[in-house]
């Protein structure tokens, strides 16, 4: 299986946004994602197999520090390492763009996610209580810090 991951295009919007719609209880809009296109301190990737966007996720760059969100991959490509490559390719592009600590949340019952961010370098760091909702659930705030 062959995926292609580049930065989201006007033309993916659409995609993007069904995705989203397709992997989240709360999703973000269209205009979400539209706004990304134009804000130079955030960028969405999109994993595209068959020329079909398969998965994505965004990196908000922030005084030096990268947030990861909306790692998304569509439930019929899921154990297929995209979301492994994607998160790869988002760290990259952060650190070619000076960007060496990064964060992000997960759902705490989220056990997949989990262990695909820490076989990635992340580590648990706090909890936030009851910050998801549909369904109600912590937050795992884990970060990738740059090694001294």
């Amino acid at each position: 299986m062959t995926i292609n991951v580049r930065e989201m295009q006007p033309q993916d919007v659409d995609a993007v946004t069904s995705l989203e719609e397709s992997c989240f209880s709360m999703p973000w809009k269209r205009h979400d994602f539209e706004e990304i296109l134009t804000n130079p301190d955030r960028v969405y990737l999109v994993a595209e197999y068959n020329d079909m966007i398969v998965g994505g996720c965004m990196l908000t760059m922030i005084a030096g520090e990268g947030d990861i969100s909306n790692v998304a991959v569509k439930e019929k490509y899921r154990g297929k390492h995209i979301a492994t490559t994607l998160i790869q390719e988002l760290l990259r592009f952060g650190e070619e763009k000076g960007i060496h600590d990064f964060t992000l949340e997960v759902r705490e019952q989220n056990k997949t996610a989990i262990r695909l961010y820490e076989h990635a370098g992340f580590v648990l760091e706090g909890i936030r209580p009851g910050f998801y909702d549909k369904p109600k659930d912590n937050a795992v705030i884990m970060w990738r810090r740059k090694q001294a």
